[in-house]
């Protein structure tokens, strides 16, 4: 099946319905309707299809989003030789963050949103401390 065959079949619905409108329009002889009409009406039904075909990238349910989780590796150090660290937050209930120490790779999760201050339990670095931040 086409990777995008809902875009696909919107374009070329649009396509079809231009190209005849102005072959109708346009023209107004009899070939001109003979080919442009059925072309109208073949654009309207691809345009119907591409409406009721559903996406399948979209076909993400919640218990995937729920189960969810950030590889766990060690990510490279920075420029400055911080350590880097990787911060997820959900947006819907429950709200829980996750924390991926660039260090050692170990990965964190906490209930609720981000915290001010952060050390990672497996290697004791201090990945971030921000304490004017609003929690």
């Amino acid at each position: 099946m086409a990777r995008h065959l809902r875009s696909n079949l919107f374009i070329a619905a649009w396509v079809c319905i231009i190209i005849s409108s102005g072959m109708i329009m346009g023209g107004g002889d009899a070939l001109s309707i003979t080919i442009g009409a059925p072309m109208a009406i073949g654009g309207a039904l691809m345009f119907l299809l591409a409406l009721t075909t559903s996406n399948p990238e979209a076909k993400v349910t919640e218990e995937d989003i729920r189960d969810w989780t950030p590889d766990e590796s060690v990510l490279p150090e920075s420029k400055g030789g911080q350590v880097m660290y990787r911060v997820d937050t959900t947006l819907d209930e429950p709200i829980r963050t996750s924390v991926l120490c660039g260090s050692c790779g170990e990965l964190t999760w906490l209930d609720g949103k981000r915290p001010s201050r952060f050390t990672c339990a497996e290697c004791d670095t201090e990945l971030w401390n921000h304490p004017d931040e609003e929690e």
